[in-house]
């Protein structure tokens, strides 16, 4: 703690969430920091909201905003990712609504269908 900038008492809380529970995956997931991201997340998104009208930036809220809701997300928009990658470059998906380790490989258009890349070369 010796110089540390982040306040001992803060410090204490964290060591507190992880003496409770050895085997916390996350410290947002600890009952104490839970209820304050949820106190104050709608908070957060007024600041962040507020500041993106007035164009100043907010890089680290935004991000921590950000972040905060791809984590509480079970589907986001990164599986749009995996169908771009299995248009231009065959590389499979894995579906949703099926078991996983099942892969797909969709003919998006109509030209080629096995799954490699040169499919689609012209």
């Amino acid at each position: 703690r010796g110089g540390c900038i982040i306040r001992s008492q803060f410090l204490d809380r964290i060591k507190d969430s992880y003496s409770n529970n050895p085997n916390l995956l996350n410290l947002i997931l600890d009952p104490y920091f839970s209820k304050i991201i949820v106190k104050y997340q709608n908070a957060l998104r007024k600041t962040i909201s507020v500041s993106i009208e007035a164009g100043i930036p907010t890089p680290a809220l935004s991000s921590a905003l950000s972040w905060f809701d791809g984590y509480r997300s079970n589907k986001l928009p990164t599986n749009l990712l995996q169908a771009q990658r299995d248009y231009f470059g065959a590389h499979t998906y894995e579906r949703v609504d099926r078991r996983r380790g099942n892969y797909y490989h969709t003919n998006w258009t109509g030209k080629g269908g096995s799954t490699s890349s040169s499919s689609y070369s012209i």
